[in-house]
């Protein structure tokens, strides 16, 4: 048995009754497990497995595939959408993707686990904005060595470059981003 804390990054239904969680561990990297039963009605992960939630983690490990058994998960900090709001959300959805692609599996990734720890709490107590994905995309080049700036690239770039592309939540996140950002702005003056 395997103990972590892990943040929520997908879920998707297994079966009837259970479901797939992706997560991104601090311990383990990028790990996915089955939870079983979780979709009926008085499970014991009832109200534990949402979107982005901070939870320490107790899951079996297969011998047989990268799908692993979760036994107990138990929230340590949920993420609020309602603070988030729609930009925040959009930001916490490209985080959640790219931190994922990051990380290795079954590996330690600490570095990569605390950087999207801090972007979730960013987008939930800030207003977002395109600076936050700027800088988010910059921190995670640095802590996987990929980012020079004296190279050229901007961190997208070099993001882009190492992965083949970028996932599309960030042009979604991007294109409300800057959609907010001009409807702040005032009309300009056209007084002569």
């Amino acid at each position: 048995m395997e103990t972590s804390r892990a943040i929520l990054l997908r879920k998707t239904n297994w079966s009837e009754t259970s479901l797939i969680i992706s997560w991104l561990t601090e311990e383990h990297g990028a790990v996915r497990t089955v939870a079983r039963g979780a979709r009926k009605a008085g499970s014991p992960f009832a109200g534990k497995l949402d979107l982005f939630y901070l939870a320490e983690i107790n899951f079996r490990v297969s011998t047989k595939s990268d799908l692993h058994v979760l036994q107990e998960s138990h929230v340590l900090g949920a993420f609020d959408p309602n603070r988030a709001g729609s930009g925040g959300f959009y930001l916490a959805a490209y985080f959640a993707e790219l931190a994922g692609r990051a990380a290795p599996a079954m590996s330690p990734a600490p570095e990569i686990f605390d950087l999207l720890k801090r972007g979730l709490d960013y987008v939930q107590n800030t207003p977002a904005e395109a600076k936050g994905l700027l800088h988010f995309e910059k921190e995670l080049c640095r802590e996987l060595g990929v980012y020079d700036a004296s190279g050229g690239l901007s961190p997208a770039q070099a993001l882009e470059s190492l992965y083949g592309r970028l996932p599309a939540s960030r042009e979604t996140a991007w294109r409300f981003l800057e959609q907010k950002k001009s409807a702040r702005q005032p009309p300009p003056d056209h007084t002569e």
